[in-house]
């Protein structure tokens, strides 16, 4: 059951797409890498392709200016039998499914971001983003992947502040460590069913204590 009613939704305008994908192709050039973009209408699933040292990612880049990414809502309603529409989980199984092997997403967030400076960029596969998902679908009641959101513990009562993890940021580590993965480190793209991580709570600060909505808070 919802505890924190999730924020309406705001459509991704187009020429957000279009910046998301300039940025995100502008950046992987600059850390020394090839890259192929795809264009037209009836492009696939990916929008990049970047190679370096004979290996490939094919990157999905998603870009948002509300502070979460909707990759999921859509399976919502394409799962629909009759009237019903399937679940979040469900939605999130769909979603995992479509992706092949060396798939990962970039995600630009261009909430609260001035013109000289850069978005926020992420790089997760969809795996990690799927297990992202799963917790923000049961915490609040919507399978969207969020840049930073605060819910209530059912069992304690206190009020715990969710972020994407700060390994998850655009640099060459993060790049090299997908595109060379060690063997344990191999990117899986099977849906995801173990439990969650457990989650640091903290007792809800003073509104006057707290720092700024916008200065996201990143965790391990």
């Amino acid at each position: 059951m919802p505890l924190l009613a999730p924020a309406p939704h705001k459509s991704i305008s187009w020429p957000i797409t279009v910046g998301a994908q300039g940025i995100a192709a502008a950046q992987f050039a600059r850390c020394g890498f090839d890259v192929l973009m795809q264009a037209g209408h009836d492009k696939p699933w990916y929008d990049l392709v970047v190679t370096k040292g004979g290996s490939l990612l094919k990157i999905a880049v998603k870009g948002s200016e509300d502070g979460r990414w909707c990759l999921a809502q859509s399976y919502q309603r394409a799962g629909s039998v009759g009237s019903k529409s399937c679940d979040g989980q469900r939605a999130i199984d769909l979603w995992l499914d479509i992706h092949g092997s060396r798939t990962v997403y970039c995600l630009v967030q261009f909430e609260d971001v001035a013109l000289n400076q850069l978005p926020r960029i992420y790089l997760a596969t969809p795996a990690e983003i799927a297990q992202r998902m799963r917790q923000s679908a049961e915490r609040l009641g919507d399978p969207a992947l969020y840049e930073q959101y605060e819910w209530i513990s059912p069992e304690t009562g206190y009020a715990a502040i969710e972020a994407l993890p700060s390994r998850w940021l655009f640099s060459d580590e993060r790049i090299h460590g997908l595109l060379f993965p060690h063997p344990e480190q191999a990117i899986n793209i099977s849906p995801l069913r173990k439990n969650p991580p457990p989650l640091e709570m903290r007792a809800k600060t003073p509104a006057s204590a707290t720092v700024a909505t916008r200065q996201v808070v990143l965790t391990a």
